[in-house]
């Protein structure tokens, strides 16, 4: 009888376990695997998905006229400009590609070695319109997390007139350099980079058909992301191994519970003949109702208890199990006596 109640207590406590910690992370997460569609009873939940990112409405960069199917399409720029370099004692100046602005007006000596007053183009993300992983819609703030960068390369003839007087392909760059390898001062190059698109995992929070991430969390993000099939126990280092076979392991405790109550019914029928002189009688179907009913009021009321103040509906349950138990074995020992 203690063994039934020590298991079904250890199966509550490892379930409060796992649930504290997945509520860090946004609640326990529901496992839909490959290629999941939104399913009814979903919303609200953690859910993790496993699919390759499908763009519905690809990014674009309109100064350059570029389309890209990525969810999110990143424009760089850099220019050729001096940098002062110092070692020790020494300073000296050389040319390099930089993507921000150098301000030589804070050089030691800067005649000579005046940059253009700034770059002619900034840098910038292009987020794709819609972008659909299996039958789910991400939220803009997971298409920029998606992991990876590939090299775009760049079409000339879809340049306006006026870029493609100006740039030159060299490679994956355009570049304003008459001659790639001889670039001169306020030289421009511009490259791209996408997010190749390869089946990735999601863990974030359903909101209809739209993947989006859980607020007040503890790490503050909400959501994983990464590429591959990747479990949940390698996305969430922390989260304890989820509980398994938990409604099997509950009916296996009060059933030892109840075998234990039967043991003693069948023990105090040995006591009393005993003392009695008597033989034992045989055990009956009261006996089997009686044990059932002791079974379910003891698991119940403690499994009750550990729930208390934790999940008021699983508590209301177990206390559900135990007043029809309390009352089969009330009635069971009347008939008895």
């Amino acid at each position: 009888m203690l063994a039934g109640v020590a298991f079904v207590a250890m199966n509550a406590q490892a379930v409060l376990n796992y649930n504290a910690v997945s509520a860090q992370h946004g609640g326990e997460v529901l496992d839909l695997g490959r290629q999941a569609t939104p399913q009814p009873g979903l919303h609200g939940h953690m859910v993790r998905v496993v699919a390759t990112p499908s763009v519905v409405e690809a990014p674009r960069d309109p100064d350059f006229n570029l389309s890209v199917d990525t969810p999110v399409l990143t424009r760089h720029v850099e220019m050729f400009q001096w940098r002062e370099v110092r070692i020790g004692d020494s300073t000296h100046y050389e040319m390099d590609w930089f993507d921000h602005w150098i301000d030589a007006s804070h050089f030691a000596d800067p005649r000579g070695h005046v940059n253009p007053p700034q770059l002619p183009l900034a840098g910038k993300s292009f987020d794709a319109g819609l972008v659909q992983m299996g039958g789910f819609r991400l939220a803009p703030v997971l298409q920029r997390a998606l992991p990876g960068a590939a090299v775009v390369t760049p079409d000339m003839s879809a340049l306006p007139a006026n870029l493609a007087a100006s740039f030159s392909r060299q490679g994956n760059y355009l570049q304003t350099s008459a001659r790639a390898a001889n670039p001169q001062l306020g030289d421009v190059r511009i490259s791209w980079d996408e997010v190749p698109l390869r089946p990735m995992t999601v863990v974030a929070r359903l909101d209809g058909d739209h993947l989006i991430p859980a607020p007040g969390t503890a790490d503050g993000q909400g959501y994983q992301v990464a590429v591959g099939d990747v479990g949940l126990l390698d996305l969430f280092p922390d989260l304890p191994t989820p509980p398994d076979a938990v409604v099997l392991k509950r009916i296996a405790g009060i059933l030892l519970a109840t075998l234990g109550a039967f043991v003693l019914l069948t023990e105090r029928r040995r006591f009393v003949a005993a003392a009695t002189g008597q033989p034992p009688s045989t055990p009956r179907l009261n006996d089997v109702w009686l044990s059932l009913g002791l079974g379910a009021l003891v698991v119940g009321a403690v499994a009750a208890t550990v729930w208390a103040g934790a999940n008021q509906q699983y508590m209301l349950a177990w206390i559900a199990l135990a007043l029809p138990g309390a009352a089969l074995a009330a009635w069971q020992w009347r008939r008895r006596h």
